[in-house]
């Protein structure tokens, strides 16, 4: 059996629909830009300064590790490194709602725009990885039966 090769090219992550283009990298790139934006305007106490730190970690990963996924080295590199970005969204998901739960930045757009972008975020995420691994299984079925053949 001979295996097949993951090619090095890399594969954009965009989805066009009624004319419009969604490019999943621009919509992380301007999320992890508000993020920044956010964790600067916490409060400057102890536990201000611990939250936007975390924010800023989990909040600015996903941007980096998608990118790490359009070069990923096989079907599971991919899924493992999309799950990456999930697990990071999920994560900034919950110090949004401390954030909000702290009532710090209410009354800010950016943060109600941050809590609406990851909720969307999380659920492409979900809908990549599901779609990744039926097509994973897609191909190791047409793989074997192209085995049985021969």
């Amino acid at each position: 059996m001979e295996k097949h090769r993951t090619s090095n090219i890399e594969h954009r992550t965009s989805n066009k629909t009624c004319g419009r283009v969604f490019d999943l990298e621009d919509r992380l790139l301007e999320f992890a830009s508000v993020v920044i934006d956010v964790s600067e305007k916490l409060p400057g106490t102890r536990a201000g300064n611990h939250v936007a730190g975390q924010l800023l970690r989990s909040g600015t990963s996903p941007f980096s590790n998608h990118g790490e996924a359009e070069s990923a080295e096989s079907t599971d590199d991919f899924i493992h490194k999309l799950k990456v970005c999930l697990k990071e969204l999920r994560e900034t998901r919950r110090w949004l709602r401390l954030i909000h739960r702290k009532h710090w930045l209410s009354d800010d757009s950016q943060i109600k725009w941050a809590a609406g972008e990851v909720e969307e975020l999380i659920r492409i995420f979900v809908a990549s990885i599901r779609t990744a691994r039926q097509n994973q299984l897609r191909g190791k079925a047409v793989e074997t039966n192209s085995d049985a053949r021969s």
